[in-house]
């Protein structure tokens, strides 16, 4: 480049960048590999709710300049999201640590270093790790990520969809998977079969598939990533006691075997708080700063319907004072729909080892403002720590793009030891507030109920047919019973009737005991002698006298 270029170029990007507000400063710029320090390289403080993208192969410096930018705006009192993929970001809590290539690089840019610490809030997905739990319901993370996690199609994300229809009308909390897989399970039953076809578009089939997603999803150990307490994302807009933004940091490492379940649920504390914040439209600084890392697995092999939906939620919600940054590999990682919301550009190098990484890099070049620099080249050949920058003014005009040496954090570039991540989790108001993890009666348990109340009122059914068929049997019997019993009684009577006429005729037939020995010979000599004996009684009584013998 002849002088004459290379001073029309430092000259367009000092003025490019000169900002009279306050500013994160990235480094000094770069013409023909020497850094200028009077044209420093700055993004306006103003201007980091207009989105960016911060791009670069693996270790190119990507994790650098994130740690860079939130410490900025942190000490401006800006709250930051940060996502600790490789968990090396936690040493923001803790003062970096001089060594030559620290102050060699300080001296470069032109740009002061001092080790400085900074306020930082330790979150851990699940509980997966060190730092506050963050969890969420089911039903809150909703149909549309939750299909993206599982893999499903357009046809069954649909139908995943009607399941939760299904769980809102009928009260059922869905707050952990398995509650999500009692509702399919229940659907597929054969007392569910009614509901599922009320549903309408929910196949059996279809609902089969969404259970054996869900079952293998709970085998990889996500089941604790979702349930109470629910993380309150109005949680990440604190600032410190000295007026310092808080760096909320969502350690990430336990998790990289599942990246797509991260990287959506880092959409979902997105979505959430585009859902919870009012419109303020454009402020002098963002409330929020999110940083958006491995960005490419949020959209790889996303649906339409759910890329729409990003692109709706990061368009809308810088009015509402947050500002979103992705961080990925390359620009052509993030879609074309949302790449073109991305005001701010800092591309670390690229690589071009492939047809498919030329393409990539050629397509990179293109979205870049005309400019001296050979980016075709230049983009392949930034060294560690050194990027392409381009971002919007104060008045929200393109700044002319800037190589830049971009100045180094100063906080530690590294872990922090774990006592000092121990003791910023113990001193954290939110963990007694969000570490122990809640249960409450739920879809799982509420059908649960349902099942039991069904078979005990069954079974209570069948005991009563059981004592109402015992109970008539009984009574039968008793009637057969009571029915001989009158029986035999009759025969009794009629037999004790029977021998009372036989009695009473042998009486009529038989004479008496009188007539018997009236009749008797001895009866009748007995009277006549008493006769004879009486008739001298008499007459001696009559005439005073008596026969002489």
């Amino acid at each position: 480049m002849s002088d004459s270029s290379e001073s029309t170029l430092l000259d367009a990007i000092r003025a490019g960048y000169t900002v009279e507000g306050p500013s994160l400063e990235l480094g000094a710029a770069v013409v023909d590999g020497a850094a200028h320090p009077d044209a420093v390289v700055r993004i306006p403080l103003s201007a980091m709710n207009r989105h960016g993208l911060v791009a670069g192969a693996t270790g190119t410096g990507k994790t650098k300049t994130l740690q860079l930018m939130a410490e900025q705006l942190a000490a401006q009192g800006v709250p930051v999201f940060l996502a600790d993929v490789k968990g090396d970001l936690s040493g923001m809590a803790s003062a970096g640590e001089a060594n030559e290539r620290i102050t060699s690089r300080s001296q470069e840019v032109g740009l002061p270093w001092t080790p400085t610490a900074y306020p930082v809030e330790f979150f851990a997905l699940g509980g997966q790790g060190k730092g506050i739990p963050v969890r969420a319901a089911v039903s809150t993370f909703g149909p549309t990520l939750l299909a993206k996690v599982l893999g499903l199609n357009a046809t069954q994300e649909s139908s995943l969809g009607l399941v939760f229809h299904y769980a809102d009308k009928r009260g059922l909390f869905l707050d952990t998977i398995a509650d999500l897989r009692a509702v399919v399970q229940h659907l597929t039953s054969d007392e569910g079969k009614a509901d599922l076809k009320e549903l309408g578009g929910l196949s059996s089939a279809t609902a089969g598939v969404i259970l054996r997603e869900l079952i293998t999803f709970s085998d990889q150990g996500a089941d604790a990533f979702f349930g109470l307490p629910e993380l309150d994302t109005a949680q990440l807009l604190r600032t410190a006691p000295d007026g310092r933004g808080l760096v909320s940091m969502l350690e990430l490492p336990a998790v990289q075997d599942r990246p797509q379940l991260f990287s959506t649920f880092l959409m979902w504390l997105l979505a959430d708080l585009f859902h919870d914040l009012p419109e303020v439209g454009d402020l002098d600084k963002p409330k929020l700063v999110f940083f958006f890392d491995e960005a490419h697995l949020l959209f790889s092999d996303a649906s339409k319907e759910f890329r729409d939906a990003i692109q709706q939620t990061v368009r809308l919600i810088r009015s509402k004072g947050v500002g979103v940054f992705f961080v990925t590999q390359s620009p052509k990682d993030v879609p074309a729909d949302v790449l073109a919301q991305l005001g701010n550009r800092v591309q670390h190098a690229l690589r071009a080892f492939t047809p498919d990484d030329a393409a990539a890099l050629k397509a990179a070049v293109k979205t870049y403002p005309r400019t001296e620099y050979d980016l075709a080249e230049l983009l392949t050949s930034l060294g560690t720590g050194e990027a392409v920058v381009t971002v919007l003014s104060e008045k929200g005009v393109p700044t002319p793009v800037a190589w830049t040496r971009m100045r180094a954090p100063e906080s530690l570039m590294g872990p922090s030891p774990d006592a000092v991540v121990d003791a910023a989790v113990a001193a954290s108001p939110l963990t007694a507030q969000y570490a122990q993890a809640q249960e409450r009666d739920s879809a799982a348990e509420m059908l649960g109920k349902a099942t039991q109340e069904r078979v005990a009122a069954q079974q209570a059914a069948t005991e009563a047919e059981a004592r109402a068929t015992a109970d008539a049997a009984a009574e039968q019997e008793a009637a057969r019973a009571r029915a001989a019993a009158e029986q035999a009684a009759a025969k009794e009577r009629a037999a004790a009737e029977k021998a009372r006429a036989a009695e009473e005729r042998r009486r009529a037939q038989e004479p008496g005991m009188v007539e018997q020995v009236v009749q008797s010979s001895a009866f009748r000599s007995m009277l006549r002698s008493a006769g004879t004996a009486l008739g001298r009684e008499i007459t001696r009584s009559i005439f005073g006298t008596t026969r002489r013998r």
